[in-house]
Formats: structure tokens, C-alpha cells, sequence
């Protein structure tokens, strides 16, 4: 048995690894916040400080002249939105009856997640370009949501159906008593106890939606329709030479709505966790 002696340098060992995690996270996204800021001098300094000397909005207004990020935001935010709420409507169902009917069925599917997970952007964009374009959904925000779809329902289906099964069949097996069919009990029973994970779930889907660059790049060709990601690539010059200030600017309001979301339902998504793991 390890004694005090032995958890204290090994709690010592876990709180630096998470500081470091941490770190590794934080710094990057701390000096895009800084570069933001940062007038054309500063940017250039061959002593780049982690402060800006003389902070600038200049960078954003900047950004906002040269593209349209506003235009760009709005088809992100839709498309983001549009496959969250399908991909949590189709795997809720999906879920239920993996969990519930555990068999080749639930080992199919948890192969299927696996597999599909597995697979590259580049190997998969060549059938899906090619059965978008046979359904004329080539450079539409309706293809470019079904890809999105498609792409998070594995993972999706993954994480409701371990909610599902940490729900008590006993509330099920009641609802039955009382005459309840199978998809009163879904909507009645089992989806208001499945808040937090459909909560989780569609954050997670909206999240990968709202970053998703590859996809977007290659399925919209008109400048109207493109997204947030893709736009962004735009203050890259000819030669690849970066609008450094306007794109840090432009980067960090980028990240501002998925940081924004998370810190409102956060709490939410903790809690019902908490209160879901206590049986009474």
C-alpha cells in the first residue's frame, strides 16, 4: 500500500502535468490576443513583448475593412447551429436503442464510431464531393451541413449512448407500467434526464462545425457562402506573406463564440452530471 509519502510527490506530479497542459493551451491563445492589439511597429519589433506598449484597435478595424467577416460569421453560426441540432436529433433515437438493445447491434455500432473516426478529411472528400455534386449541393450551406452531420454523428452517438446507459432502467420499466410506448418514454422520461449530455453533445457538434476549415474550403467556391475559417485565409498574401495584425484580430474574434457558448452552459452541463449520478 503507497503510504503519504508516496501520494504527496504523485499529486505534486499531477497538478505540474496539468499546469503544463494548461499552459500549452493558454500561451498561444494569450499571444494571438496580444498580437491583436499590437500597432504595425510593435508587430515588427525585434523585442516582442507579451504586453503591447501602445494597445490598438486599429487592428480591427482593419480586419472588418478588408474582409467581411460579419457576412462570413452569419454562415458559420448557421451551419454551426443547423448540424448541432440535426446531429443531436438523429443520434438521441440512436442512441437509446444501442443502449437499450445491447447486441450485435451495439457492437456494430461501436465499431462503426471507431472506424469512422479513423478515417482522413482527404480520403472521404472525393465520394462525398462527388455525391454532393450528383445531389447539387455543391456550394451550398445544405451540403456543407449534412458533411457536418455526418462527420460528428459517430461521435455523437458515442457519448449520448454512455448517458443513456448510466440512466436507471427502473424509470423506464415504470413508464412502461404506467402505458407508456416506447417513444412516450423517450421524450417524457429518458430525454429530459439526457439534458446535460444533448447539452454536451450539441456543443461539441457545434464547436467542430463552427472550426471546420477543410470541408468548407474545398465545398464553397462562392465568396458569399463561405465561412468564417475559410475567409480567414484571406489575409494571407500572394507569396503567403500574413496581415499579421488584421488576422490576429480577425483569429480572435473567431474563437470568441464557441468560449462564449461554453462558459454559459458550463455550469449547467456540470451540475446536471452531478445531480444525474445520485440515485435516490
Amino acid at each position: 500500500m503507497s503510504g503519504p509519502r508516496t501520494r504527496g510527490p504523485v499529486r505534486a506530479g499531477q497538478y505540474l502535468a496539468l499546469l503544463a497542459y494548461l499552459a500549452f493551451l493558454a500561451l498561444p491563445f494569450l499571444w494571438l490576443i496580444s498580437t491583436a492589439f499590437k500597432p504595425a511597429p510593435e508587430l515588427g519589433s525585434l523585442h516582442p513583448t507579451w504586453i503591447p506598449e501602445d494597445p490598438t484597435l486599429a487592428n480591427f478595424r482593419q480586419a472588418f475593412a478588408e474582409q467581411p467577416l460579419l457576412r462570413a460569421a452569419a454562415n458559420s453560426l448557421a451551419a454551426a447551429l443547423a448540424a448541432a441540432v440535426t446531429a443531436v436529433a438523429v443520434a438521441t433515437p440512436m442512441a437509446y436503442v444501442t443502449a437499450r438493445r445491447r447486441g450485435r447491434l451495439s457492437a456494430a455500432t461501436t465499431g462503426w464510431v471507431v472506424v469512422s473516426q479513423a478515417f482522413p478529411f482527404v480520403l472521404v472528400i472525393i465520394p462525398l464531393f462527388l455525391v454532393l455534386k450528383s445531389l447539387q449541393l455543391i456550394n451550398t450551406l445544405t451540403g456543407l451541413v449534412l458533411v457536418y452531420v455526418v462527420w460528428s454523428l459517430p461521435f455523437a452517438l458515442w457519448m449520448l449512448t454512455g448517458y443513456v446507459r448510466a440512466l436507471p432502467a427502473e424509470l423506464e420499466e415504470a413508464a412502461a407500467v404506467d402505458g407508456a410506448g416506447r417513444l412516450r418514454t423517450l421524450v417524457s422520461v429518458t430525454a429530459p434526464l439526457l439534458a446535460p449530455g444533448i447539452v454536451a453533445t450539441a456543443l461539441f457538434a457545434f464547436i467542430t462545425a463552427w472550426n471546420e476549415f477543410f470541408f468548407a474550403v474545398v465545398l464553397l467556391k462562392t465568396p458569399e457562402k463561405q465561412t468564417l475559417p475559410v475567409v480567414l485565409t484571406h489575409f494571407l498574401g500572394a507569396e503567403g506573406v500574413a496581415d499579421l495584425g488584421p488576422l490576429a484580430a480577425a483569429a480572435f474574434l473567431a474563437t470568441l463564440p464557441s468560449l462564449v457558448v461554453f462558459a454559459l452552459i458550463q455550469r449547467r452541463i456540470t451540475g446536471g452530471m452531478l445531480s444525474g449520478a445520485v440515485k435516490s
